[in-house]
């Protein structure tokens, strides 16, 4: 039996309605199994900023630091849009990350048979697609100082600063060949090594890290020209490593391919057990309250929660196995399309009956 303090961080728009349905999921997991998890709420995000002027309160952050594991909804709105703001929900998203020591970020982008349709791109170019993203998540742009505005004369000048250590960039890379030589042994590293010297540095250090275990193939791709690739040869990727940025619009690019963004999941990981586990999509506020948004991908986010943090692989395959055969049997949500569209609730349920 296993027992294990989880934190449930809903945070904001359709937030709080998918991590709802994850969380009954993880409740029939546990009774199923004859495991034992206790849940707690925190404020993150907009939310938070409403209930305590700050983004990511302290004791969101200590629960977050005594919990194995915490799974997020979103954050985020047009409430709290104002670039003028010194306050912005994504700050706590940020902030949680590099609090709890989480550098690697995962996403798996799979292509279900029975939504081929769904996706823009034609499906004999996305059949047997099966992606594994880890997106440095600590480093880069989105952290690196100085970061100012300026004015100078008569214009406004503003600065981000791209920064990365060998050892930042080791750690990732690391982490993605082990995950490449359990899988299809293909490790593609995404840079910009023609322009950038962090760059450089990034394929430096991925072929002195990817030596440690031949049986891989290494392989590098200039940024623009994988999100090329993505498109017109999604099925030649298997695990893809890349810096902060660039990860960020390359995930969002091949979630496209599933043909909806409720669908994905993604882990947040360090060198620990503990994990951040959320759905690639964001708040959704034109939706929120509506009773419509997808939670597969927050339910498939719990999966990996299992697996990853609580060590639960038995357990994750049973999500993950409900959750393809209420998509097979034709369960959908607004976003998948179909005859009938299934509320956020109804489409939970169709994964617990799968579940026993």
């Amino acid at each position: 039996m296993t027992t294990a303090n989880l934190v449930l961080l809903p945070g904001d728009g359709i937030g709080p309605e998918v991590v709802a349905e994850a969380q009954k999921v993880l409740e029939r997991v546990a009774k199923r199994f004859g495991h034992t998890f206790t849940f707690s709420t925190h404020l993150i995000g907009g939310a938070a900023i409403d209930a305590t002027g700050g983004s990511l309160p302290r004791t969101t952050v200590d629960a977050c630091q005594a919990s194995d594991a915490v799974l997020l909804g979103a954050v985020g709105g047009p409430k709290w849009d104002d670039p003028r703001a010194k306050v912005r929900p994504e700050q706590g998203l940020l902030a949680i990350r590099q609090t709890l020591g989480l550098y690697a970020n995962l996403r798996p982008v799979r292509v279900h048979p029975a939504l081929m349709a769904a996706s823009p791109i034609k499906e004999d170019r996305i059949a047997g697609v099966d992606i594994l993203f880890v997106r440095e998540l600590t480093g880069g742009l989105y952290f690196g100082e100085p970061r100012l505005r300026e004015k100078v004369g008569d214009h406004t000048r503003a600065v981000d600063t791209l920064v990365y250590t060998d050892v930042e960039i080791r750690r990732v890379i690391r982490m993605a060949l082990k995950l490449a030589a359990g899988r299809r042994k293909l490790l593609t590293s995404v840079d910009k090594a023609n322009v950038l010297e962090s760059s450089r540095l990034w394929r430096e250090v991925a072929v002195q890290v990817a030596a440690e275990d031949p049986s891989v193939r290494l392989e590098h791709q200039l940024v623009d020209s994988c999100a090329m690739r993505l498109v017109t040869a999604p099925k030649s990727f298997d695990v893809v490593v890349t810096e902060n940025m660039f990860g960020d619009i390359l995930t969002d690019e091949a979630a496209v391919i599933t043909g909806s963004l409720g669908l994905l999941p993604s882990a947040s990981l360090g060198d620990g057990t503990r994990g951040l586990y959320e759905p690639i999509h964001g708040s959704a506020p034109d939706i929120a309250g509506k009773g419509i948004a997808n939670p597969l991908g927050t339910i498939m986010s719990a999966a990996m929660l299992l697996r990853h943090s609580l060590d639960l692989e038995v357990e994750a395959r049973a999500v993950e196995l409900a959750v393809d055969e209420a998509v097979s049997n034709g369960a959908r949500t607004a976003d998948l399309g179909g005859d009938k569209s299934l509320s956020t609730s109804e489409m939970g349920a169709a994964v617990l009956a799968r579940l026993g």
